[in-house]
């Protein structure tokens, strides 16, 4: 498992215990056997991370599971003998976690394909979306292609573009959010702007339609931080509709979260051809739209 740090001056026990979701006791037996190194070295329990430290930790020993294939129903958009692009729906873990190892998109896959194995508890996914986001994201077939689609990722060479239903009424036709996103200093489980141990985080936005108290709107992601645009419409004081964690209100639906990832461009690192794929809104997003016309 590689873990790229995006925070400063936290002990690696107490930073690993809550980002794998295990024991420091369980971390410190690791780090005695070494079986962590940070930036390829070999470190204690009391080494203080730093922002982009790279941590690799032992697959095999950190996480005493295995991941099964489950024949769980996908909606694949597309496949060749490199890549896959999938339709996620809303409700679906992308990979397994600390405590939730079955009933994932990477079960699903598995049970399907030979996926990329760059990392074992999440073979072949390459970027992620939320849960309660829907939508379309790209899997790797190969470890070769793997690198390359993350690296097309980081270089901004994917368009990846989103739609979401905000709560409030936005008046400018258009937008760019640039505001560094990092973890919330009171919850690690959420992230937040913030200048502390944070990154570049820009959110391009443009209004589609608007309605009594909400508006439908079309997000770019210009780069591709956790809860991105989750985060900036928070941050703006437009939320997105039924968010639990973000929104205005934690009385939700069971659908979750209005955000969907309408669409996704890039070349194929491989043949070279523009791969370029379109989603259409999930039934329960389109049905309330309806409503609100």
């Amino acid at each position: 498992m590689k873990i790229e740090v995006e925070v400063n001056n936290i002990r690696i026990d107490q930073y690993l215990k809550e980002k794998m979701g295990v024991s420091r006791s369980k971390v410190k037996k690791l780090i005695d056997d070494n079986r962590i190194t940070v930036n390829n070295k070999n470190i204690n329990a009391s080494y203080l991370v730093k922002e982009n430290d790279v941590i690799v930790v032992d697959d095999d020993l950190s996480f005493d599971i295995n991941i099964e294939p489950e024949n769980i129903p996908i909606e694949i958009v597309y496949e060749d003998d490199y890549l896959l692009i999938v339709n996620k729906k809303s409700g679906m873990v992308v990979h397994p976690a600390p405590g939730n190892y079955s009933q994932t998109l990477v079960n699903a896959l598995m049970y399907r394909f030979n996926l990329s194995n760059k990392d074992k508890i999440r073979p072949g996914i390459v970027h992620r979306i939320d849960k309660d986001t829907s939508g379309l994201l790209v899997v790797a077939k190969t470890d070769e292609v793997h690198d390359m689609l993350s690296n097309m990722i980081k270089n901004k060479e994917v368009e990846r573009i989103y739609v979401a239903l905000v709560d409030g009424v936005i008046m400018h036709d258009t937008g760019t959010i640039d505001a560094p996103i990092g973890r919330d200093i009171n919850n690690r489980q959420k992230m937040m702007v913030t200048d502390l141990n944070s990154k570049d985080a820009i959110t391009h936005f443009r209004v589609l339609k608007r309605y009594h108290d909400k508006t439908l709107i079309e997000c770019k992601l210009e780069t591709g931080r956790t809860h991105q645009i989750r985060v900036h419409m928070s941050y703006i004081g437009y939320p997105i509709y039924n968010d639990p964690v973000y929104g205005k209100s934690k009385k939700t639906t069971s659908f979750g979260q209005f955000l969907h990832s309408k669409s996704i461009r890039f070349i194929h690192p491989v043949t070279h051809k523009e791969i370029y794929f379109e989603s259409p809104l999930p039934k329960e997003f389109q049905d309330y739209l309806n409503e609100l016309n």
